[in-house]
């Protein structure tokens, strides 16, 4: 049976969720906390394999909490159930294995539960078991993933899937290999950012340069075929000389 420490400083929150983890014979609620300073001494006391951790709470927040529960010597898995999507990407470079948006359902929760039953991140560095392509990823450097929101669950998306960004009124469309997902973000601030993987082809698209195919004719104008994606964003005439000149180097 898997030990569970549930932290949220609101106390119905907490019974909430023990109600919904002792569904599961497999999994015991064995303490709680409502901060992260409590956090930190249940899990000294208690030594949890799982974490359920809200974020923002008074005191020492769920993010600093997390940041020092992946540095003890027998670090638990660490799910984030939170009513704020916009810390995924802090909380998986704590190396969350999950984020839940509340409010929590059953089924969410236990998929979060199972995948937390392998080691965490913190484990597997302390095994030395760490793949290249995970050390890579860890480097510092910026963003590896985009963050959507899909019927209330937070999805990262990998950057280097990422063919296309098109941006229609105040959402950003991210066209990958996975399919499309809306973005809460600006093209204008996702170019600057990533520079050095997307070139802009005209004032509503972005694509990744390692995605660049072909210049194709289109309705008296042109347009960029790109690796595995049938969307085929339209090339406008300022940025058509350098878009030819680029694919001259390919």
């Amino acid at each position: 049976m898997l030990k569970v420490l549930v932290v949220d400083d609101e106390a119905l929150a907490r019974e909430r969720l023990k109600r919904m983890i002792e569904k599961n014979e497999d999994y015991q609620v064995i303490a709680e906390a409502a901060h992260g300073e409590q956090a930190l001494d249940c899990c000294a006391q208690h030594q949890p394999d799982i974490v359920l951790m809200d974020i923002r709470m008074p005191g020492m927040d769920g993010l600093a909490a997390a940041r020092a529960i992946v540095e003890m010597p027998e670090a638990p898995a660490l799910i984030f159930c939170t009513a704020y999507g916009e810390y995924a990407l802090e909380a998986f470079d704590v190396a969350a294995v999950g984020y839940l948006l509340k409010p929590v359902n059953q089924q969410k929760l236990q998929t979060a539960l199972d995948q937390a039953q392998r080691l965490s991140r913190a484990q597997i560095n302390a095994l030395g078991l760490t793949s290249d392509a995970e050390k890579k990823e860890q480097a510092p450097g910026g963003r590896q993933h985009l963050s959507t929101t899909r019927r209330g669950e937070v999805v990262l998306i990998p950057l280097d899937t990422i063919q296309a960004l098109y941006a229609d009124q105040k959402y950003v469309t991210a066209y990958h290999t996975g399919g499309e997902a809306l973005l809460e973000e600006s093209l204008k601030g996702l170019e600057s950012e990533f520079a050095d993987h997307f070139v802009r082809v005209h004032r509503n698209a972005l694509v990744a340069v390692k995605a660049i195919e072909a210049l194709e004719r289109s309705d008296g104008g042109f347009v960029l075929k790109l690796t595995d994606c049938a969307f085929k964003p339209q090339v406008s005439r300022r940025h058509l000389t350098s878009i030819r000149k680029f694919l001259q180097l390919l």
